[in-house]
């Protein structure tokens, strides 16, 4: 019997749906989630897929741990909670071609592709949709380049350490283009909150009286005709 689970590295705690299938078995639910963390304890803080194969007659059971998703292995490396809204205005973060190919290795047992430069573009164009920049350019950019050749050396030779300088030089860019972005939102919520407020001011209020000079309403045809005019219809 396989059981499809998705825990918290390292973290997972007892829960209905892990009890209502492990307890009729008569197994140990304590010893099945100890087990569990221990496999994934090299993934805290992250979501983890998880197969647990259960032999009910002779309650043995056996772990597979599959790497997390590549858009997660992707926040983690930014300690980011949630990616870019708008991608294609908002960037969230800026890795190093060393970290995509850090991250295409771990994805490489769970993705389709047949060798790690086609895993590497497959993260790079999560890294698209995500909002991350990578060598301080669009990852569509990257793509490009990696598909042309240009970091075949990096590739290769599996390269997932980046220098210090050049973690520097990222995050300062990171950094300018955030504070451009934080301004740019600024200016945007005030326009439109300016906006809104001059939508308030022109639409009269519920029951106002018109102000002084103001045209009266034009009365019904019928109301208007005074009643010496009708008589003289008479």
């Amino acid at each position: 019997m396989i059981i499809k689970l998705l825990v918290d590295g390292g973290d997972m705690k007892p829960g209905p749906t892990i009890a209502q299938k492990l307890g009729p078995m008569g197994i140990n639910m304590g010893k099945v989630i100890q087990d569990i963390n221990k496999a994934t304890s090299g993934f805290k803080g992250m979501q983890v897929p998880v197969e647990l194969d259960v032999d009910p007659k002779s309650k043995s059971y056996s772990v597979a741990v599959s790497s997390p998703s590549v858009s997660v292995l992707l926040k983690k490396a930014l300690a980011l909670e949630t990616a870019s809204g708008a991608s294609k205005k908002i960037k969230v973060g800026n890795l190093a071609i060393e970290e995509i190919i850090s991250i295409a290795r771990t994805k490489m047992p769970d993705m389709l592709e047949k060798d790690l430069k086609s895993a590497v573009r497959s993260v790079t164009g999560t890294c698209q949709s995500l909002g991350i920049l990578i060598e301080s350019k669009e990852a569509k950019d990257i793509e490009k380049d990696i598909a042309s050749g240009i970091y075949d050396k990096e590739i290769k030779t599996e390269k997932t350490e980046v220098s210090a300088e050049k973690k520097t030089q990222l995050t300062e860019f990171f950094t300018q283009l955030k504070a451009k972005q934080d301004e740019m939102i600024k200016k945007e919520e005030e326009a439109k909150a300016a906006e809104e407020a001059a939508k308030t001011a022109a639409a009269p209020a519920p029951g106002a009286t018109p102000a002084p000079g103001a045209a009266p309403a034009a009365a019904p045809a019928a109301a208007a005709a005074k009643p010496e005019e009708k008589k003289a219809k008479k």
